[in-house]
């Protein structure tokens, strides 16, 4: 479980940790390679979510030294929590949602006994014929998005506007559609949510007596109401809410606040969005946050821990004060693998990694030895990719890591070169620092150094044949590319490559597609990254993408949709 470590106080699930160290977490059965999430209700109920799609839920009462999975139930693919109940959405052509924890307030969308606990993730029929893509908790609430028609519903406690209807009833008793045109929905360990309509614009609706909906005063919204910012609502990156305040982080590192108990410089119970004043002087970037019921907890991309509210000390005076927490150089470096950050309780922050999509797919380059050129101690590998990443030639690499390393610390940096990740960062850095990198980490990123090759002449092993749909006139196109990558990233190159004579160094594309959108198609798969321009027509090469991602058969778990929408606004 190398994925997810923790920092803080763990309740009587493990022994509490130090801060100069993240510990792993260890109760999860051999078989369970990735946690991809993590929730937790305010009785510090915990639930994990599996890169298998399998939930493992523990408790600071029932400590067990292996956790066992839910029995009985497809995979899941995404989990959210409320004060006291819990939400999991199915992995499923058509999903399907479940629900379970306390029922009190009908949060749980069915009927059972008014106040009867389900010990077990439950179907909520009356969902069934719904395609909800989207689970969100709001404290006593559910809310289900469906995102093919926009429509949100949602069940619960109607008590000061918590499901932005004008209801007088104390709740409701079945899921009912709430709202039209909604595209995103943002809520947590709160009594008010955030929604994204259709239109761009942000609102808010539920309980605002401290300001944390940032409409300028702290009277409730019965209903969906608009919020003033002072960026646009498209700059928008995560938005995390706790009992009292909200947060929002941008595209561009930026972290802005409002509601109750911010003694951050800029006032106390702020009724509007205002950024953080520690973090815009040093131009510090921040890159996770995340919001248990009362903490905030922040990661900078100097691999900072920031928190607000009761972490590490029981002293009230201090609680209110955004803080640095204070770590050793070797937690530093290790938080540098980390990329996600969740707040479960006052007392405990979990970490995780998650590879990107290019790194997914190197990494199965690397375990299969698919299209390898060479071998360091008969580990098939790619030379130019070694090359690039140490900026060494190949045989002066090899001769020094056969002579001087054992071979799990050459797999440990192989992990590295292809997937970004440290496994023994105290060794790979000393390998590196042998080669003349320094600081990888932050000076050696695999995107960085990919783009080095991407329609690179020189080191490139294949051309890609492209018909020019401009100018008739005009030759066709050819593009420059590396064998190694394409075959990581599409199904339609690997097959090609592992069957054509060695001979062959070019082929035409038969996609139809314009020369344009297979150039963002390369430069995707190369970086992750589409440099989509002003000059770029859009929609154009949206309707183009749609076609071409089953076409090349590119890793069908990438959003390609998703990632072009974020692309498009930056």
């Amino acid at each position: 479980m190398s994925n997810i470590k923790s920092l803080g106080d763990i309740t009587g699930r493990t022994k509490p940790s130090k801060f100069e160290t993240l510990d792993p977490i260890k109760t999860f059965p051999e078989e369970v390679t990735k946690i991809v999430d993590v929730v937790a209700d305010n009785l510090d109920n915990i639930v994990f979510l599996s890169s298998e799609g399998k939930l493992y839920q523990t408790s600071p009462r029932k400590y067990h030294e292996k956790q066992k999975a839910f029995e009985n139930l497809p995979p899941m693919k995404s989990i959210a929590s409320g004060y006291y109940h819990f939400l999991t959405i199915s992995n499923e052509e058509k999903p399907r949602v479940y629900g379970w924890g306390q029922n009190y307030d009908k949060q749980l969308g069915f009927d059972s006994y008014y106040n009867k606990i389900e010990e077990k993730p439950t179907l909520i029929e009356s969902l069934k014929e719904q395609n909800i893509e989207q689970i969100c908790c709001c404290g006593y609430c559910s809310f289900f998005l469906n995102k093919t028609t926009n429509i949100l519903f949602g069940c619960g406690k109607t008590k000061n506007g918590k499901l932005g209807n004008s209801e007088i009833t104390e709740r409701n008793v079945e899921i009912q559609k709430l709202h039209e045109n909604v595209a995103n929905v943002f809520s947590g360990h709160s009594e008010h949510t955030f929604i994204i309509k259709t239109d761009g614009k942000l609102y808010g609706f539920g309980f605002n007596q401290n300001g944390e909906l940032g409409l300028g005063h702290k009277n409730n919204a019965l209903i969906p109401t608009q919020i003033k910012l002072e960026f646009p609502v498209e700059d928008i990156s995560k938005i995390r809410l706790a009992f009292q305040f909200s947060h929002i982080l941008t595209n561009d590192g930026k972290l802005y606040a409002t509601g109750s108990n911010l003694r951050t410089g800029i006032g106390r119970n702020l009724t509007e969005f205002k950024q953080y004043p520690q973090f815009i002087n040093n131009n510090t970037i921040i890159k996770e946050i995340d919001c248990g019921f009362e903490l905030l907890a922040i990661l900078t991309h100097d691999n900072e821990i920031w928190v607000q509210g009761y972490f590490g000390d029981s002293n009230s005076n201090n609680s209110s004060v955004i803080r640095k927490i204070q770590t050793g150089t070797n937690l530093t470096n290790e938080l540098s693998t980390y990329n996600q950050i969740k707040c479960c309780d006052q007392k405990l922050i979990y970490f995780l990694k998650s590879n990107s999509y290019l790194t997914q797919d190197l990494e199965k380059l690397l375990k299969n030895g698919y299209m390898s050129d060479c071998n360091i101690q008969d580990i098939p590998v790619h030379k130019i990719l070694i090359e690039t990443r140490i900026g060494k030639t190949f045989d002066l690499i090899k001769k020094y890591l056969e002579s001087n390393c054992k071979l799990n610390e050459i797999q440990d940096l192989l992990k590295w070169i292809y997937c970004d990740e440290m496994i023994n960062s105290k060794r790979t850095n000393e390998i590196l620092n042998h080669f003349g990198i320094q600081d990888a980490q932050k000076t050696k990123l695999l995107t960085n150094d990919l783009k080095q090759l991407l329609f690179d002449e020189q080191t490139s092993d294949f051309k890609l044949v492209v018909k020019n749909e401009d100018d008739e006139e005009d030759e066709d196109e050819e593009l420059y590319i590396h064998e190694f990558i394409l075959a990581a990233r599409s199904g339609l190159f690997l097959n090609m490559f592992q069957n054509i004579e060695e001979n062959f160094q070019k082929v035409k594309d038969y996609s139809g597609k314009s020369l344009e959108t297979i150039e963002l198609l390369i430069s995707f798969l190369y970086t992750d990254e589409l440099p989509i321009t002003a000059d770029t027509d859009q929609e154009f090469i949206k309707e183009e993408f749609e076609d071409i991602v089953e076409y090349y058969q590119l890793n069908p778990r990438i959003p390609m949709m998703d990632i072009f929408e974020k692309f498009s606004k930056i």
